[in-house]
């Protein structure tokens, strides 16, 4: 996912193989075969480099899918952030150690017998490591739990989360209300994001909670919103034993709005959305408590997430980060036993990708590439793509990528097929995945422009978008499409 940027199909709507490649030449001779008459000569690459003006490190490779040959290559053992690009092969790793039908389950557990209505023990809202949980589902889940005849529950309401190990931040480097690095659970909602709704109301302001999805806006009061009369910074928070504070300065808040913020107690949050919705249907729940301990007891209600493989396909559309942390924390697990913490389950998938796809550079921090830290070169990186594109799987996950004009607007048919990967980062923007030619040839690339002195300068500092940030990534965007149209043309 973007420093910046999130989304997800409909709900989103509402939330705003071999070994390692050998060393390579800076840039390949000429095109194995002639070029079609139709096609323009193909830019040279120096000049497409130079023009884009990015400083720091530019790499890429780009590979024939068949014969597995280097067609042309910069620094393409030089290890550097692959971003969110990292996300496919968190796909990869996933789709083998969990299979494409598996499902998370999210359960509502007894421990003591229902005896007419009455529930004579706990209920356990039980996570399983589902990221895809929405507000949606946990109503349904009162609803259904109120069909089946319970009507009281005489002991606690517990929430567990220990389906995954706890990650209080993806990252450390974010600015405080970037909703795209909350907390990981094994028990997450909304992708672990609260909204928060401003509006003028005289000279004051009305300010909201909530965990809002398609048909349901239920208020929170776990996490909370104080103005402060100030300019900066922006957002303030802190972690208390078992609420989100939040302050904002009110001089930034114009007469109405709203953002997504992270949130921090996930196992809390779903918890009293839960209660809510047990309340509207006449069950009385006590306020929610954390425990460490696995349930035991009867299952009365589970949901059921969609199958790995379209959770896969919206996480690789969408780029959402709490996705492929999740997703890639129950991998590990499931291939080795619960990791120590993210960083060792993305060690885990490191040592892997090295064995599966001869990735000798691969030092991953996290499954998502939001930690900067990660490094892996662009020649593993297409190798990784080649190899995994013979199976067919990870491509067609993969989305179209758009191509655009120097006005921004879309090119509707280019005359060459990309499905791709991006990852951006501040000063940091990737691309891999597969080139179809004109003439039907079959690319594996990767691509990475990465000034880490310049991020090293804005990283943490509180903006969600620091100066230079914007122009600087449009200008490597367009770097990426002029070597994907040279690509096309040259190795038609």
């Amino acid at each position: 996912m973007t420093d910046s940027s999130f989304a997800r199909r409909r709900f989103l709507n509402l939330l705003l193989g071999g070994s390692a490649l050998a060393a390579m030449p800076a840039c390949a001779g000429a095109p194995e075969r002639s070029l079609r008459p139709a096609l323009r000569p193909a830019q040279p690459v120096e000049g497409i480099v130079s023009r884009a003006g990015l400083g720091g490190d530019i790499a890429f490779a780009v590979m024939d899918m068949r014969g597995g040959n280097l067609l042309e290559g910069q620094g393409a053992n030089t290890a550097l952030p692959p971003a969110s690009v990292a996300k496919a092969v968190t796909a990869l790793y996933a789709l083998e150690a969990m299979g494409a039908g598996y499902q998370f389950r999210t359960r509502l557990v007894a421990t003591g017998p229902v005896v007419e209505g009455v529930l004579r023990g706990d209920l356990v809202l039980a996570g399983g490591g589902d990221p895809t949980l929405e507000t949606d589902h946990l109503a349904d889940m009162a609803a259904a739990l109120a069909r089946g005849g319970v009507r009281q529950v005489t002991g606690r309401f517990l929430v567990w989360g220990g389906a995954l190990p706890f990650v209080p931040e993806i990252t450390d480097d974010q600015s405080p209300q970037a909703g795209y690095n909350p907390a990981v659970s094994g028990l997450n909602l909304n992708f672990n994001r609260v909204h928060f709704e401003w509006r003028r109301a005289g000279n004051d302001y009305t300010v909201t909670m909530d965990a809002r999805s398609n048909r349901h806006r239920p208020a929170v009061s776990m996490a909370r919103m104080q103005l402060a009369s100030r300019s900066t910074p922006l957002y303030t928070y802190r972690r208390s034993a078992g609420a989100d504070d939040w302050t904002v300065a009110r001089s930034a808040l114009g007469n109405s709005g709203s953002r997504w913020l992270p949130v921090r107690h996930p196992e809390l949050y779903a918890g009293e959305v839960f209660r809510s919705f047990a309340t509207a249907q006449g069950i009385a729940l006590q306020a929610p408590v954390v425990t460490q301990a696995a349930p035991v007891g009867q299952d009365l209600v589970t949901h059921r997430s969609q199958a790995l493989q379209e959770v896969l396909r919206d996480l690789l559309r969408f780029s959402t980060n709490i996705s492929a942390e999740a997703v890639g924390l129950m991998a590990t697990t499931m291939r080795s036993g619960r990791p120590g913490g993210l960083a060792a389950s993305g060690a885990a998938m490191s040592d892997w990708a090295r064995a599966r796809y001869g990735m000798s550079s691969a030092r991953l921090v996290d499954h998502s590439g939001l930690g900067a830290n990660s490094r892996v070169s662009m020649g593993d990186l297409a190798n990784m793509f080649r190899q995994a594109g013979g199976a067919g799987t990870l491509r067609a996950l993969l989305r179209e990528h758009p191509f655009r004009d120097r006005n921004g607007n879309v090119i509707n048919n280019p005359g060459f097929d990309v499905r791709a990967k991006t990852g951006t980062l501040y000063f940091v923007s990737a691309l891999g995945g597969y080139l179809s030619s004109p003439g039907g040839r079959d690319l594996a690339f990767a691509i990475c422009s990465a000034d880490l002195a310049r991020r090293a300068r804005v990283a943490g500092s509180g903006s969600d978008r620091p100066d230079g940030t914007a122009a600087w990534a449009g200008n490597a965007r367009q770097m990426q499409q002029d070597l994907l149209r040279r690509w096309a043309q040259a190795h038609a």
